[in-house]
């Protein structure tokens, strides 16, 4: 509203110059006998300013008494006779002169309008999201800021001046960690063209914030500033810890009764040709399902030792080759009586330093997950390669495959394909989780790459060379 009565006043002002204008240049002809040398074409600029203003049919009567005014002043001048012709056209000129600028001033002020409109839409939208969002220049001065990144920034204690990463640097006492938090700033100030992701805890309020800022280019490719957007994360990182411990908890609750179970089940065991056909049926279905829970007893009290960073690594020097020819001889069993083809293509490979019993946990389960994701007549293959830097065990299926959408996910702790729920497959959704993170900690990679409907390859990446890191965890 402000901005629309400061541009009124200003097409007032311009108005009332241009009128003052007019007759400033008739009593310039007048006084000064220079009809002939000024000319009617002295009142264009005025009628020119008029039409902008006022628009086109507004200009006409100023055309009209501009000529009216030059031709009062030619009566002062007996040798100055203006025909009709010579009035007319001059009337034609200014008349035209006034359309036209009319034309353009109304033109104007409706693609202004439409700026102004697209613009306030624009600063609706992006204070209606959730996320604080500014953009700032390639100095790191605020461009553009949203509602809710100055609500939060006030709720921090963010100062009102100074660059985006100067503000942030001055909170540092106020963060959990105030060396690695002031440390992460000073990086981004140094690399304004650097993508980053970072999570951040407030002192004493527990409240956690992930930022993340990206650099924005001209149209030409150049650096133009940063995006920076902030999000609150407090109640995501509380669930997390509820989850934790909740599942620390069960797996130790259940582990207890389980035990019990299973020593109850060794005993039944020596009298299990007693028990008839039907009580043997029964054993046989405890037994399973008993294996099941302990597994997944298993994986929660892994995912609970990942999460604390506790997870102990014997690495030791082991054959991929092996390794695979062992989890493919293990899972055969369950390959036929699910009618899958099982095949293994090895070739000579360095040995990898690795905790043996770990990685034979990451490829039993990307080969009992291959097989229960492949339909009855389909092939899971299992490969190992190598070369001069890295050593490779693949395993790939001609399965019910992974939606694109759903692929980035897929390590995600408890996160199940609609693949597989569709189909009711069982499963915790902890595995790949589970093989990610042992991977990683042995300075590897895993990768995924799947076409729903056509199958699923997993690759896992292992240094023939020991990482330094793996060394230290093996002391």
């Amino acid at each position: 509203m402000n901005r629309f009565a400061h541009l009124l006043d200003r097409r007032l002002v311009r108005i009332a110059f241009s009128i003052a204008g007019l007759f400033a240049t008739y009593g310039l002809m007048a006084g000064f006998d220079l009809q002939v040398q000024l000319g009617t074409v002295a009142f264009a600029p005025w009628i020119a300013l008029l039409g902008f203003d006022l628009g086109e049919l507004a200009s006409l009567p100023f055309a009209v008494a501009a000529v009216g005014f030059w031709e009062l002043a030619t009566l002062q001048n007996s040798t100055v006779n203006p025909t009709w012709v010579q009035i007319v056209i001059r009337l034609g000129i200014l008349a035209v002169l006034g359309i036209g600028s009319g034309m353009g001033g109304r033109r104007l002020r409706e693609s202004e309008r439409s700026q102004r409109l697209v613009a306030a839409l624009q600063s609706s939208l992006i204070d209606a999201t959730l996320d604080g969002i500014c953009l700032t220049d390639a100095e790191g001065n605020v461009l553009i800021s949203n509602r809710p990144l100055r609500q939060i920034s006030g709720e921090m204690g963010l100062p009102p001046t100074g660059t985006v990463p100067e503000r942030l640097i001055a909170i540092s006492h106020r963060m959990t960690e105030p060396e690695r938090y002031r440390e992460r700033m000073e990086t981004l100030a140094r690399t304004p063209d650097a993508v980053s992701v970072d999570e951040f805890e407030l002192k004493g309020s527990g409240r956690v914030f992930r930022g993340y800022t990206a650099p924005v280019e001209n149209p030409d490719g150049s650096f133009a500033g940063r995006i920076w957007t902030l999000r609150e994360v407090t109640a995501d990182r509380e669930l997390d810890r509820l989850r934790d411990a909740f599942v620390a908890a069960v797996s130790h609750e259940l582990r207890t009764p389980l035990t019990s179970i299973s020593g109850f089940l060794e005993l039944l065991s020596d009298e299990e040709e007693a028990l008839g056909e039907s009580g043997r049926n029964y054993l046989s279905v405890i037994r399973r399902s008993t294996g099941r829970l302990q597994r997944i007893v298993e994986d929660l009290l892994l995912v609970a030792q990942i999460e604390a960073r506790r997870l102990e690594l014997r690495p030791t020097p082991i054959d991929l080759a092996e390794l695979a020819a062992a989890a493919a001889e293990s899972a055969r069993p369950a390959a036929e009586e699910k009618g899958v083809a099982l095949e293994l293509r090895s070739d000579d490979s360095p040995p990898v330093h690795a905790d043996g019993l770990r990685m034979s946990q990451v490829v039993d389960n990307l080969v009992s997950n291959a097989i229960k994701f492949t339909e009855r007549g389909g092939t899971v293959t299992v490969s190992t390669s190598a070369d001069e830097s890295w050593a490779r065990i693949s395993v790939a299926d001609t399965g019910v495959g992974i939606p694109a959408s759903e692929q980035e996910q897929l390590f995600s702790r408890f996160f199940r394909a609609s693949t597989a729920t569709r189909r009711a497959i069982p499963g915790t959704g902890l595995g790949l989780a589970i093989a990610q993170a042992i991977v990683e900690e042995h300075g590897g990679s895993i990768s995924l790459q799947s076409q729903e409907g056509a199958g699923t390859t997993v690759t896992v990446t292992l240094p023939v060379r020991v990482p330094a890191e793996v060394q230290a965890g093996g002391a």
